[in-house]
């Protein structure tokens, strides 16, 4: 639990907190599901096959806390650019529940007019005046949580959606002319066959989105999943086999047309995610509703991942006039955060940005923990003007150019990368 201070008393370090906590993205967790996946380990609350927001006071009354905790909120001098929303199922929200919390945005801290308003919807959960609904209220984006293109993997997934309901999901998208939607799949399940992964691909491709995600399961042992199944021990595929798995992706996304941003999206040239690149560069965000993580001014905090607690501490926030304290990241976890979670994208990171902001001496250990991934070919440096450098053929480091893991053995492989960066600047 975070550490309240009384707007009263609050000391000076909380006011410039406040000050320059500059954000412009802003997540929006919606925890309400039919059921829980087998799979999942995201703070959920599981209503029901029945429950809808527009009938049921468990919704309404999240909705309403949510947006007490959004008004308690210190804004900024920035409108919003980014909004996602996230869960759960938030196409569980009615379209009034929906207008309610960006209205409650919008009059915090103003929603810029080109402004990316993503929202994840489950097949099966939404009809077509609902999905007008959310586009009239301004969400321009879709992640339409498909998952499988086979019946009986969505079962074993515990998914609430069949197969038919994909297609009729894609349907009324394009009926209501979603600008950008984007399709997850999830590769590395139980008795999944290389056959039936290829065969999701084909269908993802065949249905056209303007972006695909590719998720390589994870066991997480609070899950259903995790109860059952071991990792790399049947019915669970090989990590031979779930290897095969992402240089296929890979391999027929690219030659379909989409750009291999970073190690599990895909995008048509210009149909990137906006708010999750926030993410990856390491940028301030918001962060509301139970579960939600924050990234304000260098600090990082997180609410609880209960209802009961997350209501508790919306209550905390109000009386303390909305000025909390939480520990400043020290130079060597946002060194790791940054190198952790740029390296995730094709893009890479900038070697002068790194060296102007952290210094000779934190770099020069950054590359001795890369030199093992180096000599692998895994990594590999871009110059300004575009040239990659044969990191095996040079005895100087570059000191400018982008670091970059290679695709797909370094992404396939950023596991390990990331792990020796991790014992290399964790432990220092």
């Amino acid at each position: 639990m975070l550490n309240f201070s009384n707007k009263s008393e609050k000391s000076e370090k909380s006011e410039k907190i406040i000050e320059m906590g500059i954000a412009h993205s802003a997540y929006i967790h919606i925890p309400f599901c039919r059921r829980r996946c087998y799979y999942c380990d995201f703070p959920v609350s599981v209503v029901g096959d029945k429950a809808r927001g527009s009938t049921s006071g468990t919704i309404e009354e999240y909705v309403e806390v949510l947006a007490q905790e959004i008004q308690t909120t210190p804004a900024s001098t920035c409108s919003l650019s980014t909004i996602f929303f996230g869960g759960g199922t938030p196409s569980l929200l009615s379209t009034q529940q929906l207008n309610r919390i960006l209205d409650t945005l919008a009059q915090q801290f103003g929603i810029t007019t080109d402004a990316e308003i993503s929202m994840e919807i489950d097949p099966g959960t939404f009809d077509l005046s609902q999905i007008k609904g959310y586009r009239d209220a301004g969400v321009n984006r879709v992640s339409l949580g498909v998952q499988a293109f086979q019946d009986e993997l969505l079962g074993i997934c515990g998914r609430s959606h069949q197969l038919n309901h994909i297609f009729t999901a894609v349907e009324l998208l394009r009926q209501v002319e979603v600008p950008d939607w984007s399709l997850d799949l999830i590769s590395g399940l139980p008795t999944q066959t290389l056959e039936q992964w290829q065969e999701s691909l084909a269908a993802a491709i065949q249905l056209a989105p303007t972006h695909i995600s590719c998720y390589d399961l994870t066991i997480e042992p609070v899950t259903a999943f995790g109860r059952q199944y071991s990792p790399g021990i049947s019915p669970l595929p090989t990590d031979e086999t779930t290897a095969q798995m992402y240089r296929l992706a890979q391999q027929l996304l690219t030659d379909a047309g989409y750009e291999h941003y970073e190690i599990s999206n895909y995008a048509l040239p210009t149909h990137q995610c906006r708010h999750n690149r926030v993410y990856w560069e390491n940028r301030p965000f918001y962060g509301f509703g139970m579960g939600a993580a924050s990234y304000i001014q260098a600090r990082r905090f997180t609410r609880p991942r209960t209802r009961r607690e997350y209501y508790a501490w919306v209550e905390q926030f109000i009386q303390a006039g909305g000025v909390l304290d939480s520990p400043l990241s020290r130079t060597t976890d946002i060194l790791l955060e940054t190198v952790m979670l740029g390296l995730r994208l094709a893009d890479g990171l900038s070697l002068s940005a790194l060296r102007e902001k952290f210094g000779e001496t934190l770099i020069e250990r950054i590359w001795r923990s890369l030199q093992p991934s180096v000599d692998k070919g895994w990594i590999t440096i871009v110059t300004p003007d575009g040239s990659v450098i044969d990191m095996q053929a040079v005895s100087n480091r570059p000191i400018s150019g982008r670091i970059r893991l290679s695709d797909p053995n370094g992404f396939l492989f950023s596991n390990t990368i990331l792990a020796d960066i991790f014992k290399e600047i964790g432990e220092g």
